[in-house]
């Protein structure tokens, strides 16, 4: 793995973040005479924002710039310098550093690319020399990065351009951090929130990570006071125990860290061996792990700037659905459909709160949510605050959109004076979105919104996608104690690979589940004792651990009535699989009890090499690639985590009856994604389970399973 990660301290017992962010001395490495160079406007930005510390510079030829000497030779400079800036190529990253690590310099901040990015033997070039930083007690930031800056002292590392570093408002708690892997797309996050009147602490560029990592620099923004969102945008979270510790303390502590990760829609790296490890790829296993862990992850670029635009202004945690007030009822229609596509909840009004409205409201205007307040605030402005007023004390209504034209500016800044009253009197997050697309807003509008800390949008549609993520966002309960791991005594032992199923359901059965009654049978004789000792009907299924899909071999045959059915299947099913994979040694033929019909779910479970084990449920048998009905749930997850997660489904509604099917039993279903969490974190060995399908039973009457797959490593 990439990176190792950093204590507060260095080796030398220096707080690292402090010697990075407000070091009392700089040297730039690679420094040219010549004007318009990296290393130059390093120079300059360091004078132009007043940097008090010591400068040095080191370069090829003795020369004088802006005042200051170059020297040629880095063992002249003082010991302990806080922060050495790279300039140099690729090729003259290593000698840097050797010598960074020689004067005992604090950090490094490394711009040149051409390291892990390009390839695997630049990769292992990266993770040699970052070793050797490591090793010396130098932290690096980058290779591959444009720099930081601090907004709060006014201190930057850049090269990019050259400009006075505009500061945090002393006192300022509702600040953004940003920390990117892209340089170039933090830069795009800083101009947005600034241009919103969002005031950004930080800009982190990570580059590869080489040293400090997404998790190291989110520990230390965790204990800045300007700083209350954490922005994240990360295309490879190299430390994820690090990053998910990071991200678990934040919640704690009441600060929001919002990321955009791409790759959702990759294929998994490896082929995988069952439905589970192809449906839980990558990105689905990150995805779950760091929610649980308190992320925000967002899809877009447009959703990560307003979520963090709201959670900047709003910082307290909301639960609830979505109040939406319109003045027109179309939009309710709207409201509507686009919040039940992005799975967000707009409750109806309390009787409570529907009889306060009644009388405040003109009767044409019927108390619901969506609100609509039709024309009547062209003459009663006031009915937008009585109307937001409502939905803020309604339990249910964790936030609020509003939806509105801007009107002649006499009606929107009335509007606009309705709405701050309001706002004063709740915590619950509002957006506001002003209707017309791009047509004008008056400037004393737009002025008093700013001022009074309103998020205005002109989008109703990216208004309600992130308030609906915000809201989903609070109402995550906090993760449950993991349950204690089981030692599941009498498990079979398993051998590595592909395990045959007969083999894979004792162990499903040393772990509690249940499985059909049956046996293995190597002669014909066998399998009519025991079919006749579980009773028929009955079903044969071909084992090996070689033989991956016994359906399509013709190796499963089903509804077997009696002893003839089962000794016609004996002769077919063997010469089904000679057919399709001659010489195939068979282990014997699996006897079972058929089950009782049911709900086909699939419950499996994946461990990933970087983030650990997690638990895949949903719809089974031979729809499970087909409709992709799945959710990823960590393995240390509790039985109600599970359980809230099964309602989360697309197909949720086949749980609970639907036409002429019947509830079915879905806390045993849960219980047995429980179990397969506590067989991955109790076997090492084991990469993969797979249930499919799980037979679930009517309420009350369990579940069982009817075939099983296990993959040791």
């Amino acid at each position: 793995m990439e990176g190792g990660g950093r204590e507060a301290r260095d080796n030398h017992g220096f707080d690292v973040f402090q010697r990075m962010m407000r070091p009392r001395s700089v040297a730039i490495v690679g420094m040219s005479s010549k004007p318009n160079t990296p290393s130059h406007a390093v120079l300059r930005n360091l004078q132009v924002n007043e940097f008090a510390g010591d400068i040095h510079l080191i370069g090829r030829s003795e020369a004088v710039v802006e005042g200051l000497p170059i020297r040629t030779d880095m063992a002249a400079l003082p010991k302990d310098i806080d922060v050495a800036i790279l300039a140099v190529p690729a090729a003259g990253v290593e000698e840097a550093l050797t010598q960074c690590v020689d004067r005992k310099v604090g950090v490094a901040a490394i711009f040149a690319s051409g390291f892990a990015e390009v390839g695997e033997q630049e990769r292992d070039r990266q993770e040699r020399i970052g070793r050797l930083a490591r090793d010396g007690g130098v932290s690096v930031v980058g290779p591959n990065c444009i720099g930081y800056t601090n907004f709060v002292d006014g201190f930057p590392v850049a090269f990019a351009s050259v400009a006075k570093v505009p500061r945090v408002s002393p006192g300022t708690r509702d600040a953004v951090a940003i920390v990117a892997q892209s340089g170039g797309l933090g830069n795009h996050l800083r101009l947005g929130l600034d241009a919103r009147g969002v005031a950004v602490s930080y800009t982190i560029s990570t580059g590869n990570e080489m040293g400090l990592g997404l998790g190291d620099f989110i520990n230390y923004l965790l204990s800045d006071e300007a700083t209350r969102v954490i922005l994240v945008y990360a295309e490879h979270i190299r430390q994820p125990a690090a990053f998910l510790d990071a991200a678990a303390k934040a919640r704690k502590l009441g600060k929001a860290v919002v990321m955009l990760h791409p790759g959702r829609g990759a294929r998994a790296k490896e082929a995988a061996k069952s439905h589970t490890g192809a449906l839980a790829g990558d990105y689905a296993v990150m995805r779950a792990q760091c929610e649980r862990a308190g992320v925000l992850l967002v899809d877009t670029l447009d959703e990560m700037m307003d979520a963090t635009e709201i959670l900047a202004r709003y910082p307290k945690p909301s639960r609830g659905g979505l109040g939406v007030l319109t003045f027109s009822g179309a939009f309710c229609g709207i409201a509507h459909d686009f919040c039940e596509d992005i799975g967000v909840v707009i409750p109806a009004l309390s009787e409570k709160t529907e009889a306060e409205l009644r009388p405040q409201v003109p009767a044409f205007i019927p108390p619901k949510n969506p609100l609509d307040l039709g024309t009547q605030p062209l003459w009663q402005p006031e009915l937008v605050q009585i109307g937001l007023k409502a939905l803020f004390n309604e339990p249910a209504i964790g936030g609020v959109a509003l939806s509105i034209p801007a009107g002649a500016p006499k009606y929107a800044n009335a509007y606009l004076e309705n709405i701050i009253a309001a706002k004063k009197t709740s915590e619950k997050p509002l957006v506001v979105a002003m209707l017309g697309d791009g047509s004008p807003l008056p400037p004393e509008f737009i002025q008093s919104a700013r001022d009074n800390k309103i998020v205005l949008s002109r989008s109703s549609d990216r208004s309600l996608r992130a308030m609906g993520a915000v809201l989903k966002w609070g109402s995550r309960p906090e993760a449950a104690a993991p349950p204690a791991v089981s030692t599941f005594a009498d498990m079979p032992d398993l051998p590595a690979g592909t395990v045959p199923e007969w083999l894979g359901k004792r162990a499903l059965a040393a772990a509690g589940i249940t499985v059909p009654l049956g046996g293995l049978a190597t002669t014909v004789e066998q399998a009519i004792t025991i079919a006749e000792d579980v009773g028929f009907p009955v079903a044969m299924k071909a084992q090996a651990g070689a033989l991956a899909h016994k359906t399509e071999a013709g190796g499963v045959i089903l509804n077997l009535a009696d002893i003839n059915a089962v000794k016609q299947a004996w002769a077919t099913l063997h010469a089904n699989v000679a057919r399709v994979q001659p010489g195939l040694k068979l282990d014997g033929v699996l006897v079972e009890t058929m089950a009782p019909r049911g709900l086909e779910l699939v419950i499996g479970a994946r461990r990933d090499p970087q983030w650990g084990s997690v638990i895949l449920i949903g719809l089974g048998g031979v729809l499970v690639e087909a409709l992709q009905d799945v959710r990823v749930i960590p393995a240390d997850a509790s039985l109600p985590e599970i359980l809230a997660e099964f309602e989360k489904l697309k197909t949720a509604k086949l749980l609970h009856g639907f036409r002429n099917m019947p509830p079915v039993d879905v806390e045993a279903a849960a219980k047995v994604a429980l179990a397969l969490g506590q067989l991955m974190r109790a076997r090492p060995d084991i990469s993969d389970v797979e249930i499919n399908p799980l037979m679930v039973h009517s309420r009350g009457h369990g579940a069982t399973a009817l075939d099983a797959l296990i993959v040791v490593a």
